[in-house]
């Protein structure tokens, strides 16, 4: 058995019942992932399109042995079966799930970026990534994440009542 992976997601909801969306998608990684640990929900306002419904926005720290492009191909396939639809970038939708890091890989291909090319500038996953990971360092910044953080306006993060459970 080969050595399982430690990968950092960032999931999002505006559409529909938004914590329900990211525990169902949680629930569907189950078959090739396990979840664990995860961030607390926060409430977000949009970011880049504007005119759309505030997110509920969390981070979890899986581990899987699938290889980085196949798990990019297996959260989309959740995406769609969970009703996310192809649209402009930002646009409202169902479940948005984002490979954050994945080890300490730097991968830049058509498809695929990691780590998150908009990680650094993203208040809405770097504070609930600092919840669970803020010492972990970028590993093409060379920054931890509690220090990214300090360089975002954070005030539109709101944390939820909500509770992360692990499915």
């Amino acid at each position: 058995m080969t050595q399982s992976s430690k990968i950092y997601l960032g999931l999002g909801s505006n559409l529909g019942d938004r914590q329900s969306n990211i525990v169902q998608a949680l629930q569907q990684m189950k078959s090739q992932v396990t979840v664990e640990e995860g961030s607390s929900f926060y409430e977000t306002e949009p970011v880049g399109y504007l005119d759309q419904p505030r997110f509920i926005n969390a981070v979890c720290r899986i581990s899987t042995q699938l290889p980085p492009l196949e798990l990019l191909h297996f959260l989309k396939r959740i995406e769609r079966r969970m009703g996310r639809q192809p649209s402009f970038r930002d646009a409202p939708r169902p479940i948005d799930i984002d490979i954050l890091f994945y080890d300490d890989l730097v991968i830049e291909s058509p498809e695929l970026t990691i780590p998150h090319p908009r990680l650094p500038q993203r208040a809405f996953m770097l504070v609930p990534l600092a919840e669970i990971a803020p010492d972990l360092i970028h590993p093409v910044l060379k920054i931890p994440i509690a220090e990214l953080l300090k360089g975002v306006d954070s005030s539109g993060v709101k944390k939820s009542r909500a509770v992360f459970k692990r499915p």
